[in-house]
């Protein structure tokens, strides 16, 4: 039998429970993984924060140049390219 998943009265609430898995907390006392289905949430915006980022102005400029070529905002492709790595590093990690 899983653990009733309580009742929060606020998000923050919520995440303090879900992320205090340094004190012991495993979500699969609550939950049945191999019942879980992927889903897509096309609505949804991710939350965005603003960074600043010091780079040498070739590497910009080589960015600016590429992304050009593609059509497309030089901040874009920069994101595309952080999300490519990141999963590539991803995939290292759980090969490894």
């Amino acid at each position: 039998m899983k653990k009733k998943i309580p009742n929060f009265r606020s998000e923050a609430e919520e995440f303090e429970f879900w992320s205090s898995s340094g004190k012991g907390l495993d979500s699969t006392e609550y939950l049945d993984w191999s019942q879980a289905k992927r889903t897509k949430f096309p609505n949804l915006k991710p939350t965005l924060r603003t960074i600043s980022v010091r780079l040498p102005v070739a590497m910009i400029e080589d960015l600016k140049i590429l992304a050009n070529q593609r059509d497309v905002p030089y901040q874009s492709l920069l994101k595309v390219f952080l999300a490519e790595r990141l999963e590539a590093e991803r995939r290292l990690k759980r090969a490894g």
